[in-house]
């Protein structure tokens, strides 16, 4: 079979792909053919080696996020019999309850290895049923970007009908987020640099934007459009260079999700989150409970990821120098069967 390999963190250049013998499932494992995988921006961090968790680059099978079909399975095998469309769960050890101690050891394409092959064998408890009305494309978008949304929604302090959520910037984690919190009756603020990809985010649910070049201090536009109360959630995907205006655009008691490290920035002032005595929570994707609850949701409003460039099997590479570009909206995919 053809597969992705990572021996270095050289860029782009450290995605090489070459012939692996295809494997077979073992005791309480099932095979899938991959027909997709997403991007991530973790996988642009792992190839440029400035990601902090564990990676282990031993002829490293790239990418978190995939979608197949099972087409064999082993001995003692009872959630699947074979030809079910399946997503795999991020960390596959971390199937519900709060997070597991050895999280980013199970991570795919990180500590072990990823889905960008022909095929792959899984722990049967690492897959979920990906809903009837999603290609294999639509489905790959689902384990990271979607469930580190939910997540953020609905993991500490959950999301109810009629508060406002704030999103920053137009990529997969955000996106899901405007659409999820959209179906749930919640008020969306979106921002983003871009008049044309905030044009975008109305057509998905927001219900008001930020232009953040027009507006740079963008939490008092904020604090304006709530009526100086702030919102109820934000998710948080900039990191040091966007917290503090995060945090400033809150109102008290509110909910931060911090996921993202693209922004740099100074020092968070601790001070702020003591005054607004808002929660601020690290947000790791999520377990399988998560996203099978979501998936539930995503069914029931029909709703359809976004999908902003689809690359074949050969181009991946592009689709890693795309990721890499930021101009897209939503997920950037590459299409394997």
């Amino acid at each position: 079979m053809r597969a992705y390999e990572m021996s270095s963190a050289d860029g782009l250049d450290s995605w090489r792909l070459a012939e692996r013998t295809q494997p077979e499932p073992g005791h309480g494992q099932v095979l899938v053919r991959m027909h997709a995988a997403s991007l991530n921006y973790r996988d642009l961090l792992i190839a440029n080696g400035q990601y902090p968790f564990a990676v282990n680059l031993d002829r490293l099978i790239p990418v978190s996020d995939g979608a197949g079909e099972v087409v064999a399975v082993g001995p003692g095998v009872r959630r699947f019999a074979g030809g079910e469309r399946v997503a795999c769960i991020f960390s596959q050890s971390w199937l519900g309850g709060a997070q597991v101690a050895d999280m980013w050891q199970t991570a795919l394409g990180g500590a072990v290895d990823g889905v960008l092959a022909e095929f792959q064998v899984f722990s049967e408890e690492g897959l979920v049923a990906l809903p009837d009305h999603l290609s294999f494309e639509e489905g790959a978008t689902l384990p990271c970007a979607a469930v580190t949304a939910w997540n953020a929604l609905y993991g500490a302090k959950p999301l109810k009908a009629g508060e406002t959520v704030l999103t920053l910037g137009t990529g997969g984690v955000s996106i899901f987020a405007i659409q999820l919190a959209h179906a749930a009756g919640a008020r969306v603020i979106a921002t983003s640099s871009s008049d044309a990809k905030l044009e975008k985010a109305k057509g998905l649910g927001a219900d008001e934007t930020i232009n953040y070049r027009e507006h740079p201090d963008w939490e008092k536009e904020v604090r304006r459009l709530t009526g100086g109360v702030g919102v109820d959630h934000v998710v948080e995907i900039g990191g040091t260079g966007t917290l503090p205006r995060s945090i400033a655009s809150t109102r008290p008691g509110g909910h931060v999700g911090l996921i993202g490290l693209l922004a740099q920035g100074e020092p968070i002032d601790p001070l702020a989150i003591l005054g607004g005595s808002c929660l601020v929570r690290g947000v790791a994707v999520g377990s399988r409970e998560m996203f099978e609850d979501m998936n539930r949701v995503i069914a029931l409003h029909a709703i359809k990821p976004v999908i902003d460039r689809t690359f074949g099997f050969d181009a991946a590479k592009q689709a890693l120098a795309a990721l890499g570009e930021g101009a897209h909206v939503g997920k950037i995919v590459v299409a394997i069967a």
